[in-house]
């Protein structure tokens, strides 16, 4: 099997290339080889490569510079997801698309289903949902979304390594403790991504870690983790603050927890909780 993924240098493109089952042949790219800005380049590649399966884990990720640079966050998220879109309807090709937790408002009392209604709170909310509703009008059962969040890994900028640097270098911390939602190693969101494509998955569905936290509490099991693991070597205090103490260019949901039972049973995945996650990828920095 032939697969072209787009986004290879990210947390999640990282892992899906050291995850890659034997017998699949992966092409990775990523900007400046693959410019997802130059839509003709965009249909041109995929044409010419032809492979049986996109992964597209491309994206504007930067939630606040959104809110000002709306778009480049609008071409990125939604143009050149529709484009892909078309050009994969056209060749017959299978998109797995990546979106996220910030498609809802954050306002519900319990995990999102995936057929909630979406209520974005951001520009880079309301471009992701753009794209998704591309690829389910262009694509329709041709396609697998799968939403995720609180995406970390050993590889490239995330919350989990800001926090292990400011451990090392400030007397003390202060961290949101109102918004909750679900930590989630993207090693487990790329293998069942492979598991999704080897069963043929279609629909839009939710992938993270099981549990939930506070990133108050996520950064308190950093730090309890990390000194176990002679990452840090002293422990500072961390303190519960609101959302308001620390106002962003952005609204944020206060909970996004994604319901992922469906896709658990779909895939035959066991659900593992994510502070065992944080662990296997903390003995990795190590």
């Amino acid at each position: 099997m032939k697969i072209m993924l787009f986004g290879a240098n990210g947390q999640l493109g990282w892992e899906l290339g050291r995850t890659c089952p034997a017998g699949i042949n992966l092409f990775a790219y990523d900007y400046p080889e693959i410019d997802l800005m130059d839509f003709d380049r965009i249909a041109a590649f995929i044409r010419n490569n032809h492979p049986d399966v996109l992964i597209n884990a491309a994206a504007y990720t930067a939630v606040d510079k959104a809110e000002q640079d709306q778009e480049t966050a609008d071409r990125l998220n939604h143009g050149a997801v529709r484009q892909i879109s078309d050009i994969c309807s056209a060749e017959k090709i299978h998109l797995v698309h990546i979106s996220t937790d910030f498609i809802f408002n954050g306002m519900s009392h319990k995990p999102y289903l995936p057929q909630d209604k979406p209520d974005p709170v951001s520009i880079y909310g309301v471009t992701k949902l753009k794209g998704e509703l591309a690829v389910r009008a262009i694509l329709d059962n041709d396609a697998t979304i799968l939403r995720t969040a609180w995406l970390y890994s050993a590889h490239g900028s995330n919350f989990v390594k800001s926090m292990l640097k400011f451990m090392e270098t400030k007397p003390e911390l202060d961290v949101i403790d109102e918004q909750i939602g679900t930590p989630t190693w993207a090693n487990g969101l790329a293998t069942a991504i492979w598991s999704a494509i080897d069963k043929k998955l279609t629909g839009t569905h939710h992938f993270t870690d099981a549990g939930v936290a506070s990133w108050y509490d996520f950064a308190v099991a950093i730090q309890e983790e990390a000194l176990n693991l002679n990452l840090i070597q002293k422990e500072i205090p961390i303190n519960p603050i609101q959302a308001s103490q620390y106002p962003t260019p952005a609204e944020r949901p206060f909970y996004s927890v994604l319901d992922k039972i469906s896709l658990w049973q779909a895939l035959d995945i066991k659900p593992i909780h994510w502070r065992k996650q944080l662990r296997s990828m903390l003995k990795e920095l190590k």
